[in-house]
């Protein structure tokens, strides 16, 4: 039983953000946070062009598989920053999720669930018009 219920109309609506953006990437794999030495990319990590999000932007997390595939997002919230933050996923594998979650709540600051990209419409999903 899942915890939550997916919606696909959300997913087309987060397809059409993302598509319709660019990103730019600003942290390649491998490479340390710039403010925790201790953090290691463990993806391409970033951001949509011409979008609003906590710092610059909407934040994408670039696995191994195709860019143009949402795969899921990861709700984090930050009690340092007073922050939630939604960052999504592209192209991402099972592990390469596995390997973000871990980058993401590798301190007790910060802590994240995964939605993972789902194709049911609930009943309250559809539009009354």
């Amino acid at each position: 039983m899942a915890l939550y219920e997916n919606n696909a109309y959300f997913w087309q609506k987060l397809d059409t953000l993302y598509l319709s953006s660019g990103f730019t990437v600003a942290r390649k794999k491998g490479e340390r946070h710039p403010e925790f030495a201790n953090l290691i990319y463990p993806v391409d990590y970033a951001h949509l062009n011409d979008t609003n999000g906590v710092a610059d932007g909407v934040s994408v997390y670039l696995g191994s598989k195709s860019h143009y595939s949402i795969t899921g997002i990861v709700v984090a919230a930050d009690i340092l920053k007073k922050t939630l933050d939604i960052k999504i996923l592209a192209g991402c594998t099972d592990e390469e999720e596995k390997d973000v979650l871990r980058f993401l709540n590798q301190t007790d600051y910060q802590k994240t669930v995964l939605i993972r990209r789902g194709n049911e419409i609930p009943s309250w999903g559809e539009t009354e018009n």
